[in-house]
């Protein structure tokens, strides 16, 4: 069995490193010597190639942004100390801090269930609880990994917009202290949500606040944090460190980066087993500076934000001109990088032969449209174009 789980992570390891290969061959190829272009210089670029195409399923589907390859390949020259102990990773620390200030610690993993459940394991122990909204992703998209690696219960709250509030939360803490029952020890909560909405500054302080009087820490999935900070135009310790959160899971993926996430603990006290729990945890990476000078290049000159306010403006644009279209109703605030809609089961299946996208809930027709940092204006008024034309031939 050892020998089986040793050739497997030899193997996700490979996959790794030839795909950097890859990454790194076209940056060769492609990439001018001007690593700060412009996004829609870039877009332009991209659309010669007939290969290309667009959907709006996920900001995980758009590629990586050719600054952050350009660093990929400026750090793949010469030999480097492995395991964090390079130059490129604490580079990479340092524009944390600068960003959030000088008393956090900061680990790099590679994808975000590895940052969420490894965090979290980090702030309780089997008998504790994690509370979380229903359509977390802890709860929903990561295949049960909290529960097998933390062997720790999630007490889930229904919800309609994807935000807890201390007054949904606050009935679960009854049985604080019976031996008979888990104990909640931590509150999840995702911003911005999975629903796309965003939480506010007031609404996090609440919640830290009670948890915080009740003994209990606040984890913040971050997945889409910068769409959120971008969407609330505030600095993000605002949002983050100077609201009571005790660690961030910073994604980067969703915003440009080819792989790569951080785990920011505010309250350091908690961080002094992570370096073991991520090893144990096989989400330390030997060559980690490919991975550091990804979030270098996402940090510097804000292209993080940049992304991110792109990302929210198509989205906006989106709904903006969908709510023109009677046949089709908004169904979640558009906050952030993502649109709800309920639309027709069969006008829905005839947008997807062109255009991929999730249903979200398929018993009430929900769909979720999700914007990136290389969505332009053109793909939104040619996704809308088509929605229209489908209309027109159905009501024929």
């Amino acid at each position: 069995m050892k020998n089986k789980n040793r050739a497997t992570c030899t193997m996700q390891v490979l996959l790794i490193c030839a795909f950097l290969a890859f990454k790194i061959q076209l940056a060769q190829n492609s990439i001018t010597s001007n690593s700060n272009m412009q996004t829609e210089d870039i877009l332009k670029t991209r659309k010669e190639n007939p290969m290309i195409w667009k959907g709006f399923a996920s900001d995980n589907y758009a590629g990586i942004h050719p600054n952050i390859v350009q660093a990929i390949n400026n750090a793949n020259h010469g030999h480097s100390k492995a395991y964090g102990n390079d130059t490129y990773t604490q580079e990479a620390i340092t524009l944390f801090k600068k960003l959030l200030g000088e008393n956090i610690d900061v680990y790099f993993v590679v994808n975000g269930t590895g940052a969420n459940v490894l965090c979290l394991s980090a702030l309780l122990r089997p008998y504790e609880s994690i509370i979380c909204a229903e359509s977390a992703h802890i709860n929903v998209d990561e295949c049960g990994a909290p529960e097998k690696y933390l062997g720790c219960k999630l007490i889930t709250i229904p919800t309609q917009d994807g935000k807890l509030t201390v007054e949904k939360i606050k009935p679960l803490l009854t049985n604080v202290g019976d031996q008979h029952k888990v104990q909640p020890k931590v509150i999840s909560i995702t911003q911005g949500t999975e629903l796309g909405t965003v939480y506010t500054i007031e609404e996090i302080k609440k919640i830290t606040d009670f948890a915080h009087a009740n003994g209990m820490y606040v984890h913040m999935d971050g997945a889409r944090i910068s769409n959120a900070a971008a969407a609330l135009n505030v600095p993000l310790a605002t949002m983050t460190k100077d609201a009571g959160i005790d660690v961030l899971c910073f994604g980067g993926t969703k915003d440009g980066m080819m792989l790569g996430e951080a785990v920011i603990f505010f309250n350091q006290a908690l961080s002094n087993d992570f370096p073991f729990i991520r090893k144990q945890g096989m989400q330390l990476i030997s060559k980690m500076r490919f991975i550091s000078a990804q979030f270098i290049a996402l940090l510097a000159d804000d292209l993080w934000l940049k992304n991110a306010r792109h990302a929210n403006a198509m989205a906006t644009l989106l709904a903006e001109e969908v709510k023109k279209i009677p046949q089709i109703q908004i169904s979640q605030k558009t906050q952030a990088n993502a649109v709800f809609a309920i639309v027709d089961p069969k006008v829905i299946a005839l947008l997807q032969e062109k255009y991929f996208f999730y249903v979200w809930d398929e018993a009430s027709s929900e769909v979720r449209w999700m914007t990136s940092w290389d969505t332009t204006r053109e793909d939104i008024l040619d996704f809308v174009a088509f929605i229209k034309q489908i209309l027109e031939r159905q009501n024929r």
